[in-house]
């Protein structure tokens, strides 16, 4: 747990707290001759910020606009909200038959498939078409169709994705599947930034995306990037949790902003692929990885699982941590993995 120990925040309930300053402010240049840089683009459907130290701006602003670039591409072989995306051309050809992919969009895949295994289907990225369902639910403020659910649910199954490794190419076994890679897609960009960002020569640094952070080397006189943790009963700064992070990645998954209230009922964004239903249980987890893709993956089949179980996936991966924290009626119930409470915490300012 050496990496868990060099560690970051992140707000619990809402996730990727940063300093809300304009892109490219900087800061009085640091005893080491480097300068703090901040720049933001929205790109998968968030906000993505970048935090670096370089020695001058020219620097800091071709490292950034490097790392924005391969963030807009992955943008473009990833989304399941553009038809003309690599993944949803692919979901479109693949119905029984090989279809090979670019690296990046098969390695996602594979990791993806790997904790489908590992969380029981908890976390699947076939589950696309009863994604789609609840998206227009909450637009509409309606419960889907039961009919159409029904459907969707049998295009829905993780071992019904095919993956070749030689020939780097995926089939659907079932026609009509669709895979959102939602719940993955922002961890793999954001360390696929951050290894831009290395190659520019920029190694202090960190990346935020919604509830994904990547975090670098540390900032010059620190021994970690330091962020405010937010639970579901935080109320101020002094009751939040403050923890910090250095070459490691947290995510937060929860419903604190993406849900919809229908009969009285409360249902997140988050979906059980398993039943094809979302959560009505409020439920906010943070996990802290060794990278980014593994945090937002873990973060995601952990909210599905609930505490018990997530926490015996996490405490089963290398280098994780989790902080769970639950409602039910109107007592909060707080539940850490076992290696929680070895990430520093520090007093609230």
């Amino acid at each position: 747990m050496a990496e868990i120990r060099r560690v970051i925040a992140i707000n619990l309930a809402f996730a990727a707290l940063l300093a809300s300053a304009a892109a490219g402010q900087t800061s009085s240049p640091s005893p080491t001759g480097l300068s703090r840089f901040e720049f933001a683009q929205a790109h998968m459907g968030t906000q993505f910020r970048i935090v670096l130290y370089a020695r001058d701006a020219e620097i800091a602003a071709k490292a950034s606009t490097a790392a924005f670039e391969r963030i807009a591409r992955l943008d473009a072989t990833m989304s399941d909200y553009r038809e003309t995306s690599e993944l949803m051309m692919a979901c479109k050809q693949a119905t029984r038959r090989w279809v090979r992919l670019s690296p990046d969009l098969f390695r996602i895949l594979a990791r993806s498939q790997q904790m489908a295994r590992r969380s029981g289907g908890a976390f699947d990225v076939t589950v696309g078409p009863v994604v789609r369902l609840w998206r227009r639910a909450r637009r509409m403020n309606a419960l889907p169709d039961a009919e159409k659910l029904a459907v969707a649910r049998q295009q829905v199954g993780y071992r019904w994705l095919r993956l070749d490794a030689r020939r780097q190419a995926m089939r659907l076994e079932r026609s009509g599947m669709r895979i959102d890679l939602g719940g993955i897609a922002k961890g793999y960009a954001a360390d696929a930034a951050l290894a831009v960002l290395k190659a520019h020569g920029v190694s202090i640094a960190l990346i935020a995306a919604g509830g994904d952070i990547v975090a670098g080397q540390p900032p010059p006189g620190s021994n970690g990037w330091t962020v405010a943790v937010r639970g579901l009963s935080s109320t101020d700064e002094a009751t939040m949790i403050h923890l910090r992070l250095a070459n490691a990645a947290v995510s937060t998954s929860g419903d604190a902003e993406q849900f919809v209230e229908i009969d009285g009922a409360r249902y997140s964004h988050i979906i059980d692929p398993r039943t094809g239903q979302a959560l009505t249980i409020r439920r906010s987890v943070t996990v802290v990885a060794l990278n980014g893709t593994a945090s937002d993956a873990l973060a995601t089949a952990a909210s599905v699982l609930g505490a018990a179980r997530g926490r015996r996936l996490i405490d089963h991966t290398p280098g994780a941590a989790a902080h769970i924290e639950q409602m039910r009626g109107d007592r909060l119930l707080v539940s850490e993995s076992k290696h929680w409470r070895e990430i520093p915490q520090t007093p609230a300012r």
